[in-house]
């Protein structure tokens, strides 16, 4: 009996590893949307993040896999700087500015689209396989088309708030909110591509690291040197974007404590426990956890942060689900 209890623990482990990693990257995405409020440019809380996990992860990466390592060819290199390109350095970026025009809630409901985004990536690959005329294959394309629908409307449609933080507010404020609602609404479509475009490059990451977990089966080492790849993409494109060096110090403990946690939790040992399931499960196994973010911040939102709660928002994710 004792195999067997194994074996059923040893499956559920990627499966408690997912819930985990996603409640953290829950909690990065609430500490990231209050610095950003303050001002912190998206491109440094990149690098620091970035710098922090490579700092934290290359010793642990060093004594963990300095005898099990392969050798660490140019190209498996090159595999790994276009996949900290991909999946650190556009993908957090976007994701930030995304996060910095809409809200947490609004963004994570578009880490909805990643499972279909990572199904509909992986066929071409051969990754994944659709058979038509049986009810698994026909469940995966009408899941595919769900998805897709909801975050059409998750785009589109708004809705009303389900609940009033702000009920004892003057006529005055109310009206000022109506000649608002354009420039907001500018705002929240531009937020909507850019995390659209992030969710996409998020997507492809799950692929890139299945390759990559086959040729260097190492996930604190491989994560180790992605996340320095990611600072240094990360640090060239800040320098590009914004000259003034004032920007690189970061102004209070919330934002230190931030970027510390981001980086050692968030793309620290979140991105070493993703890259095992990817080894274990698969890259849509993996991805199929990323809808747990939304229901997590939606929570945090709510009775940290006192954010208003859409209709519109809860539509697509009681979809998806």
């Amino acid at each position: 009996m004792h195999p067997v209890k194994m074996n059923s623990f040893g499956e559920r482990k990627p499966v408690g590893a997912m819930v985990v990693v996603n409640f953290a990257l829950a909690m990065v995405n609430l500490l990231l949307k209050k610095v950003l409020n303050e001002g912190t440019n998206q491109l440094i809380i990149v690098t620091y993040r970035q710098s922090i996990s490579a700092i934290f992860l290359g010793p642990i990466a060093y004594f963990r896999n300095r005898k099990s390592r392969p050798e660490l060819t140019a190209c498996i290199l090159c595999q790994l700087f276009f996949s900290a390109l991909v999946g650190v350095t556009l993908t957090q970026y976007l994701f930030l500015l995304g996060l910095q025009y809409t809200s947490a809630t609004f963004s994570c409901a578009f880490i909805n689209m990643v499972p279909v985004n990572t199904f509909l990536l992986s066929l071409p690959f051969g990754l994944e396989k659709v058979n038509i005329k049986s009810k698994y294959g026909r469940a995966k394309v009408l899941g595919a088309v769900v998805c897709i629908g909801g975050a059409l409307l998750l785009t589109l449609y708004k809705g009303n708030p389900l609940n009033n933080p702000h009920s004892r507010a003057t006529t005055h404020i109310a009206n000022q909110d109506t000649m608002m609602v354009s420039a907001k609404t500018e705002r929240w479509a531009i937020g909507s591509i850019l995390n659209a475009a992030g969710c996409l490059l998020w997507s492809s990451w799950f692929l890139i690291q299945a390759n990559i977990g086959k040729r260097y089966p190492c996930q604190y080492s491989s994560t180790a040197i992605l996340s320095f790849f990611g600072a240094i993409q990360s640090a060239v494109l800040s320098l590009i974007t914004e000259r003034n060096l004032g920007m690189w110090v970061l102004k209070g403990k919330l934002e230190i404590l931030t970027v510390i946690y981001a980086g050692m939790v968030g793309s620290g040992l979140c991105y070493v426990a993703m890259a095992w399931c990817v080894k274990q499960r698969g890259p849509l196994f993996t991805s199929a956890f990323t809808p747990l973010i939304e229901i997590f911040v939606a929570i945090f939102d709510f009775f940290i942060l006192h954010e208003q709660i859409y209709l519109g928002r809860l539509i697509p994710f009681i979809t998806f689900q």
